[in-house]
């Protein structure tokens, strides 16, 4: 997609969003309700723009098309703050250096909580560019250092390759504290989708393997479930931006063995002992195909002892935390930043 036509959808979104409810419904038809919840008429508006730019059609498109498709889309979707401090560089990994970006807010070396951060983007898309403006408005509602981490991505790196390096990035930010700035054994994850299913399988293999555990854990509507399988994703796999055909091309991308999507490591649903973790903050979406499998995993480690809480938004749908173009939506990145920053201060007190 060129600049110009890229220039042409933000305006049109910028019209549409902002226009008089009784205008928009002449353009984008009725509201839509599906299980008692209607969908948000500013998000209604941004899938009718999707499919009339063409950019949410991703049917044959190559894993290069649609890594530039999502780095245009943030163009459209997430503004960038400019009072956050951010840093770049490089630390070991288990194959290869692993790059990773820190974000701050104040001035000087004050000690803080650390936040590492995994993006989105079905283990094949997203990088440190796509998720740039949630990072920093994470670190600016939470008073966090943010580590948004550039894992190995698949299909070139299939499972485990970016998960090892998940683990690997929070077990350096845990060892670096001091040079990081960052109150030692404050260190929580968090990730959106299948970074959210990183910060959970983080958050498992550090009470399975024995090394400190982060202080909790925060799941975006996070992919915990390979199966495709639950009611949501028969309601909203196809028509509201993440679609059945995107999640079993993520998956088959992700895993090459047919058994891996019973593995705990890649499905973090099926382990059977969710107790232990870390507390825990779950968000979901009432128009996102992995809905149902999120409440099921929160309610399942509150079951198990796990402190959680779940906030739930039935008016959105998957991808809301990159939307800070709609109304509501910084503030929804906001209220996540505050909602870590609550978790990690309660566990230090």
């Amino acid at each position: 997609m060129n600049e110009s036509l890229i220039n042409a959808v933000v305006g049109m979104n910028r019209r549409l969003v902002a226009s008089p409810d009784g205008w928009r419904a002449r353009v984008i038809g009725p509201p839509i309700t599906i299980d008692g919840n209607t969908l948000d008429r500013s998000l209604q508006a941004m899938l009718y723009i999707g499919n009339r730019s063409g950019m949410a059609d991703l049917e044959g498109a190559t894993v290069r098309q649609r890594r530039a498709r999502l780095n245009q889309s943030t163009q459209i979707t997430m503004p960038l703050r400019g009072d956050v401090r951010v840093l770049q560089r490089t630390i070991p990994g288990p194959e290869r250096p692993i790059r990773i970006r820190i974000y701050r807010t104040g001035r000087g070396y004050v000690r803080r909580p650390g936040l590492v951060y995994y993006h989105g983007g079905g283990w094949a898309l997203g990088d440190l560019n796509t998720h740039d403006g949630g990072c920093r408005e994470l670190a600016a509602a939470s008073g966090c250092s943010v580590i948004s981490v550039d894992y190995r991505r698949a299909p070139e790196n299939p499972f485990t390759a970016g998960l090892e390096d998940a683990i690997a990035a929070f077990r350096w930010v845990s060892q670096n504290c001091r040079p990081l700035s960052i109150i030692p054994g404050a260190v929580a994850v968090i990730g959106d989708s299948s970074g959210g299913n990183f910060a959970t399988v983080v958050a498992q293999t550090a009470r399975d393997e024995g090394f400190p555990p982060p202080i909790a854990q925060g799941l975006v509507y996070p992919a915990v479930d390979l199966r495709l399988n639950t009611r949501s994703v028969a309601l909203f796999g196809e028509g509201y931006f993440l679609t059945l055909a995107d999640m079993e091309w993520f998956r088959d991308n992700y895993i090459r063995e047919p058994e891996q999507i019973l593995d705990p490591r890649a499905a973090p649903a099926m382990a059977e002992d969710l107790s232990g973790l870390a507390p825990a903050a779950v968000w979901t979406a009432g128009f996102d195909p992995l809905r149902d499998e999120g409440i099921e995993y929160a309610e399942r480690m509150r079951d198990a002892g796990v402190t959680v809480t779940h906030r739930h938004y039935p008016t959105m749908t998957h991808g809301f935390f990159g939307m800070g173009v709609l109304p509501g939506g910084v503030a929804r990145v906001r209220e996540i930043g505050r909602t870590m920053s609550d978790m990690i201060l309660n566990q230090l007190v």
